[in-house]
C-alpha cells in the first residue's frame, strides 16, 4: 500500500508540475510527425513517429543555409566506454539523454546548462563481462510527465521528467543469465514494450510490455521456443518448436531483441525485429535445413493480448549473423495501382524488404548493396539461398556478401514524404566465415578465416566502388532503386534524419556530420566533430530556432581539447548545432595504434 501512495503522489506531482507544458499522452505521441501535430519542434520518441519515419517539418534551415551550420554549444555527458548510440528527445524546451551506461540527463535546450542528472549506478565490473557486444544506450521513452529510461544490467526505470526523481523500477532480465538492455524503450497505447539483448550469448530472445504508468508487466513475448519438455506458453511458441531440432535450447535459441521496433494504433500491432539464431551455425543448432523460427524475423503481435498475429522470416535457417532487428518503418504507399499499409526494413542481409503491415503478405524485397548470400526470393517471399554460401564444414573460410556487420545494421534511417526517399547508412565490404570443428561452450561456433577465402560466384545489387566501405543510400520504396549515394559511414554508427527543407542530415561513426540535398543528394556542409562512436541525429526548435543535436564519444583516455572545458579526457559529447554557431569542436582524436579490423561488430 505504501509503494502505491508513493507512485500516487509522484505522478500527482508530476501532472501538477507539467501544467503550463503539452501533455506526451497517446493522442499526442499518435499525431506527432503528422500535419496535426500538436508539437512539431519536438522530438518525443525514439523514431520521432510511431511509424519512426525519423522525418521533421522543420524548415528553418533548408537547402540555402545549410552551409552556414555550427557549433552553438556542446555538453560533457559523462563517462564513456562504448560508443554513444542514444537518441535524444526534446520536450518542454529540455533535451533528455542517456549515456552508454544509462546515465539519464536532462539539459536546457537552447544553452546546454543541465537540470537533472539521474545514475542508476550500474556495477559495471560485474555486468561488463556480461555484455554481449558492447556497453551502449539507444535512447528512452516519455509519457505523461516521465522520462522511461532501460538500464543495461536489466532494469528498466520511469523518472520524473521535471525532477528526474524514480517513480518506479522494474526487472526485465538479469544480467546474471548474460542479458542486458540496449534498445529505446518505446510507447504503445499506454504501455512500455523493451526487448532484451545477448544475441550472442547462450539466451533465449524475448520482449515485454510494461504498464507505463506503474511499472507493472503486462506480457512477455517469447521468440523462440524453450525446452518443449517444460510446455510452450502459446500456440506460436508450439508452432516454431517444429523448426528447430536436437537439444537446441541449451544453447538458448538466440532471437535476441535489441532494436528494430514500430507500432500502428489502427491495426492495434506492435511490430518487432528479433536477432540471430544461436548458435550461428546450423551444425550446432541440434538439426539441419530447418527455419528456427522466430530468429531472424518481423513478428507482428497484438498490443492488447501480446499474442502472435503473424511474421516474417528475412533469413530462415540463418548461418550468418544476420539479424533482422533493424529500423522498421510504416508507411502508406501507392503499390501496383493501390496504397497499402506498409511496413519496411533495410534488412542487414542486403535487402530491402516491404510488407503488408495488416496481414503480413510479402510484397518486395531487393538487394539496395551487393549481396552474394542469396540470388533472390520466391513468390512468398523465402529468399533463394545460394548453396555456395553454407560454410559448416568448408576448411578454407568463404567470403560472403555483405559484411557480417550488416549492410544496414542499428544506425536509423529516414523518409522523406517530399522526396518519396529512404536515406540508408549502409555498409559495402564483404565478410569472411568459418566454423570451429567443435562448439565451445558460450561460443557462437564461428571463427574468423585466416588466408585466402573461397569466393562465391554471382552476385546481385548495386556496386560501390572497391576504396568507399560505406555511405548513405537514398533508395526509392517504390521504385525498388537506388537515386543516389553519398559516400562515407556505413550501417553502424551515427545515423540520418530528413526534414521539411528539403534535407537529410547524416552522422558517420568516424564523426563526420554531413548535410546533404534530401532530393538530389548535394553535399551542403560537413565537419569533423572530433568524436568517434556516433549517435544518430534529431533537430528540434526552441523560441523559433532551429537546432541539430546528437552525441559522440568513446571516453577513451586520450586527452583532447574540447569546446567547453579547457581539457576533458575524450569525453563523450552531446552536440548542438544551429545557423550561424561559433564554437570550436574539438581536435579529431588520434587514430589508434592498431589497425580496425576487417569488420567490426554489431553493437547489440
Amino acid at each position: 500500500m505504501k509503494t502505491r501512495l508513493r507512485i500516487a503522489g509522484l505522478l500527482l506531482f508530476c501532472s501538477l508540475g507539467i501544467a503550463q507544458a503539452l501533455k506526451v499522452d497517446d493522442a499526442v505521441l499518435r499525431k506527432s510527425g503528422t500535419t496535426t501535430d500538436a508539437a512539431p519542434g519536438s522530438w518525443l520518441s525514439y523514431g520521432k513517429t510511431q511509424g519512426e519515419t525519423r522525418y521533421s517539418p522543420l524548415k528553418q534551415i533548408d537547402t540555402t543555409n545549410a552551409g552556414r551550420l555550427g557549433l552553438t554549444w556542446s555538453y560533457v555527458v559523462g563517462a564513456g566506454g562504448g560508443n554513444q548510440e542514444g537518441t535524444p528527445l526534446m520536450w518542454n524546451n529540455t533535451l533528455y539523454g542517456t549515456t552508454a551506461w544509462s546515465v539519464v540527463y536532462a539539459v536546457d535546450a537552447r544553452t546546454g546548462k543541465e537540470i537533472w542528472r539521474w545514475d542508476p549506478e550500474i556495477n559495471q565490473t560485474a555486468v561488463r563481462s556480461k555484455i554481449c557486444c558492447g556497453n551502449v544506450q539507444r535512447g528512452l521513452a516519455i509519457y505523461n510527465g516521465l522520462i522511461i529510461a532501460p538500464g543495461i544490467d536489466g532494469r528498466l526505470f520511469a523518472l520524473n521528467a521535471l525532477t528526474g526523481k524514480p517513480v518506479w523500477e522494474t526487472r526485465v532480465a538479469y544480467s546474471q543469465d548474460m542479458y542486458t538492455i540496449t534498445m529505446a524503450p518505446r510507447i504503445a497505447g499506454g504501455k512500455v514494450v523493451i526487448g532484451v539483448s545477448g544475441g550472442d550469448r547462450p539466451t533465449r530472445g524475448y520482449f515485454d510490455a510494461y504498464d507505463a504508468m506503474t511499472g507493472r508487466r503486462a506480457w512477455r513475448f517469447y521468440t523462440v521456443p524453450g525446452d518443449p519438455a517444460l510446455g510452450f506458453e502459446n500456440e506460436a511458441m508450439r508452432a516454431a518448436a517444429k523448426t528447430w531440432g536436437g537439444d537446441f535450447y541449451k544453447n538458448g535459441g538466440g532471437g535476441a531483441v535489441w532494436d528494430g521496433f514500430a507500432y500502428d494504433p489502427e491495426a492495434n500491432l506492435v511490430y518487432v525485429g528479433t536477432g540471430n539464431a544461436e548458435p550461428w551455425v546450423q551444425k550446432f543448432r541440434g538439426a539441419q535445413n530447418v527455419d528456427n523460427l522466430y530468429t531472424c524475423a518481423i513478428v507482428a503481435v497484438d498490443l492488447t493480448t501480446g499474442l502472435l498475429k503473424w511474421h516474417y522470416q528475412t533469413v530462415p535457417n540463418d548461418n550468418w549473423d544476420f539479424d533482422s532487428v533493424q529500423q522498421l518503418m510504416l508507411l502508406d504507399l501507392p503499390i501496383n495501382g493501390r496504397t497499402r499499409k506498409v511496413i519496411m526494413q533495410a534488412s542487414k542481409n542486403g535487402f530491402f524488404h516491404v510488407l503488408d503491415r495488416v496481414t503480413g503478405q510479402f510484397i518486395s524485397a531487393d538487394p539496395f548493396v551487393k549481396v552474394t548470400w542469396a540470388t533472390g526470393h520466391d513468390e512468398k517471399g523465402r529468399p533463394i539461398v545460394n548453396p555456395q554460401a553454407y560454410y559448416d564444414n568448408d576448411p578454407i573460410g568463404v567470403e560472403i556478401y555483405p559484411t557480417g556487420g550488416g549492410a544496414h545494421n542499428w544506425s536509423p534511417m529516414s523518409y522523406n514524404p517530399n522526396t518519396k526517399l529512404v536515406y540508408i547508412p549502409a555498409s559495402y565490404r564483404p565478410f569472411p566465415y568459418k566454423a570451429t570443428d567443435e562448439l565451445k561452450p558460450g561460443s557462437t561456433g564461428y571463427v574468423r578465416p585466416t588466408g585466402e577465402l573461397r569466393k562465391l560466384t554471382g552476385s546481385i545489387g548495386p556496386e560501390a566502388p572497391p576504396e568507399i566501405a560505406g555511405g548513405l543510400q537514398a533508395w526509392d520504396p517504390v521504385g525498388r532503386k537506388l537515386v543516389w549515394r553519398g559516400d562515407g559511414g556505413g550501417g553502424i554508427g551515427g545515423g540520418s534524419v530528413t526534414t521539411a527543407g528539403n534535407l537529410v542530415m547524416h552522422v558517420a561513426n568516424d564523426g563526420m556530420f554531413r548535410v546533404y540535398s534530401a532530393d538530389k543528394g548535394v553535399k551542403l556542409y560537413e565537419v569533423q566533430t572530433g568524436r568517434t562512436g556516433m549517435a544518430p541525429p534529431i533537430t528540434y526548435e526552441v523560441d523559433g530556432k532551429q537546432y541539430v543535436a546528437f552525441m559522440g564519444g568513446l571516453g577513451r583516455a586520450a586527452t583532447v581539447e574540447g569546446p567547453t572545458n579547457a581539457k576533458v579526457e575524450n569525453a563523450p559529447l552531446l552536440f548542438v548545432l544551429a545557423l550561424d554557431g561559433r564554437e570550436a569542436f574539438p581536435k579529431p582524436v588520434p587514430a589508434p595504434a592498431k589497425p580496425a579490423p576487417a569488420a567490426a561488430p554489431e553493437q547489440r
